[in-house]
């Protein structure tokens, strides 16, 4: 596919998801986002056997939530374009955010990803969305657990004690912690609002 033709050139697959997607970040430059990207695998794989969640699925998803990083910013919005994905008038603003769509395709097109708990999860991974699975719910809240940035999260503490209660309860932790911000987001992705909403009433907050 045209999209990823550049991404191709000196990278070999073996076909192991982790080898795979560490060498295609490492080639690219991206050796920060291999590192957080297994360190989110690893904590997907231990949320999904706690919660009862399909654990090779949850790590697979955590190696390839950020594939996209390969793509620049500024050309997220035209890589969408190419590869027919929906862009929403937030995604435009902040390209950022379309990153959690293009690693979904990634994944199903140079990974041979075909379950679909798997990649609706990558789909998601930054926003989360309304009526989320328990696959959606796992790596939501690892990838806010081991999170990219330096330091520790400042949420990080009650979303862990959020855990003891349920998956639904630690992920509107973090989707709280944004919320009571969103004046200084630059967008607020109506995933994220329409997730928020729905943790907000079916935990009854």
């Amino acid at each position: 596919m045209e999209a990823y033709a550049q991404l191709r050139e000196g990278w070999s697959r073996v076909h192991d998801v982790a080898v795979d997607a560490e060498s295609l970040l490492n080639l690219h430059g991206f050796e920060h986002t291999a590192s957080h990207s297994k360190r989110v695998a690893e904590e997907a794989a231990r949320l999904a056997i706690r919660f009862d969640v399909e654990p090779l699925g949850a790590r697979t998803a955590g190696y390839l939530h950020d594939i996209s990083a390969v793509f620049p910013n500024h050309h997220r919005i035209a890589i969408a374009e190419k590869l027919g994905i929906e862009i929403l008038p937030e995604e435009y603003v902040f390209p950022m955010i379309i990153h959690q769509k293009i690693s979904k395709a990634m994944a199903c097109d140079l990974f041979s990803i075909q379950d679909e708990a798997v990649l609706n999860a990558i789909e998601c991974h930054t926003t989360l969305k309304a009526q989320p699975s328990r696959m959606d719910l796992v790596l939501f809240v690892a990838d806010k657990i081991e999170w990219d940035q330096t330091g520790t999260p400042p949420y990080l503490h009650a979303l862990l004690s959020a855990l003891d209660k349920s998956l639904e309860h630690a992920a509107l932790v973090y989707l709280t912690y944004l919320w009571e911000q969103r004046e200084k987001l630059r967008v607020v992705h109506p995933w994220l609002i329409e997730a928020y909403r729905y943790l907000c009433q079916t935990i009854h907050v």
